[in-house]
């Protein structure tokens, strides 16, 4: 069965949580045929994100973070592969690329959250990341788009963040609306991501040409020790 043989080499490239789910009418009308999304994630080093500031990110974690990008491609690739070995489709969504259109601005070719969301890995906090209950928004999201036909998991449909605004507070831009994510909401309801990219390139071009902050996923207290 293809949905074990997945299992089993994400668990030998050492991905610990991955889910799949049906993605049908919601991938792009090109792709319409690949309903089925593979999703996976991988944690942060909490040394590295424990050193960024409440001001301004690290070097460390720029490279952490083309490092960890990196890795995921590389899982990616290897889903796809064995799909194509077996018969299936298979479309692997970057890691972090932006996909710039008139219609669509800072985005990617597939959202991963939603991805992930769907696949019950966690929920969409008020910092506009996806929240997994173990790791809290410190993790980065690999996706995989198919046409073979997998048990799907069970969507997280709210969000769990209660009152907290630890990454509200937070933010430096000031790109967060406070507004706990919904199913009826849009990405601006609660996030800015104008603001955020361009606080990232006009104050952190010392680090990382100005690509990475990471300050409101430090912030969140969902799965700090």
């Amino acid at each position: 069965m293809i949905q074990k043989k997945i299992e089993k080499l994400l668990d030998t490239l050492g991905v610990e949580i991955y889910g799949f789910t049906n993605l049908e009418d919601m991938v792009p009308e090109k792709y319409k045929q690949l309903t089925t999304g593979i999703a996976f994630m991988v944690p942060l080093s909490k040394v590295v994100m424990n050193e960024i500031s409440d001001f301004e990110p690290t070097h460390e974690y720029f490279h952490h973070y083309r490092t960890v990008n990196a890795f995921i491609d590389h899982v990616s690739l290897r889903v796809v592969m064995l799909l194509q070995s077996e018969g299936y489709d298979g479309l692997a969504i970057p890691a972090s690329q932006s996909v710039n259109t008139d219609e669509n601005y800072y985005e990617g070719l597939f959202q991963h959250r939603t991805t992930a969301r769907m696949a019950g890995l966690g929920w969409i906090g008020k910092n506009g990341s996806l929240i997994n209950p173990k790791y809290g928004p410190r993790v980065r999201l690999g996706t995989v788009l198919s046409n073979a036909a997998l048990s799907y998991s069970q969507p997280i449909e709210v969000s769990k963040c209660g009152t907290c605004e630890a990454c509200v507070l937070k933010c430096p831009a000031m790109a967060l609306s406070g507004q706990a994510w919904s199913q009826d909401k849009s990405r601006e309801d609660v996030y800015d991501p104008e603001v955020c990219s361009k606080h990232m390139s006009t104050h952190y071009k010392h680090i990382g040409r100005g690509v990475v902050c990471g300050i409101c996923l430090k912030a969140c207290p969902i799965g700090k020790e």
